[in-house]
């Protein structure tokens, strides 16, 4: 029988296209799941940005590795509101995401919180915080592009939101 635990078992071979080294549970976009029947689920993703490329791959992904688990009825919801934030990434998540070379989100050190320039990014190749701006945009909506003033290396920033 079918159950929320193992539904989410079976989800943990799911990863983000963008990011492989992260699964969808460590994005934190999975907000339920619902057993409707035998073989039959619904699962809802939330997407970390409106009209995120990588959510039709997700879904796709999510119901292959059901179906080959046996899981033949599965239907996938996006689920809009509450907009996904980065609270959601999973701590592991954000250690992965370093040691892949992306900086994880930081939260703010000053008070205005509309300003990119007020967060401190360390460079997750040397771990110095002499880091820069160079681009609100990086690889992906998603990520700001940094430089590293000390060991000189670009690196992305998973923006924080």
């Amino acid at each position: 029988m079918l159950t929320k635990e193992i539904i989410l078992n079976y989800l943990e071979a799911v990863t983000d296209p963008e990011i492989p080294v992260l699964t969808i549970q460590d994005m934190g976009i999975i907000r339920d799941i619902k057993i409707l029947g035998e073989d039959a689920v619904e699962i809802f993703i939330t997407p970390t940005y409106s009209g995120c490329p990588a959510m039709s791959a997700i879904a796709t992904n999510i119901r292959l590795e059901l179906i080959s688990r046996g899981v033949s009825n599965v239907k996938i919801s996006e689920q809009l509101s509450p907009a996904w934030t980065t609270d959601w990434m999973s701590e592991a998540g954000k250690t992965k995401l370093n040691a892949y070379g992306i900086a994880p989100p930081q939260y703010r050190t000053k008070q205005n919180p509309e300003n990119e320039q007020d967060v401190v990014v360390p460079c997750p190749l040397c771990n110095s915080t002499n880091t820069t701006l160079l681009s609100q945009f990086g690889s992906t909506a998603c990520k700001a592009l940094y430089k590293c003033k000390d060991c000189l290396e670009p690196f992305d920033y998973f923006k924080c939101h």
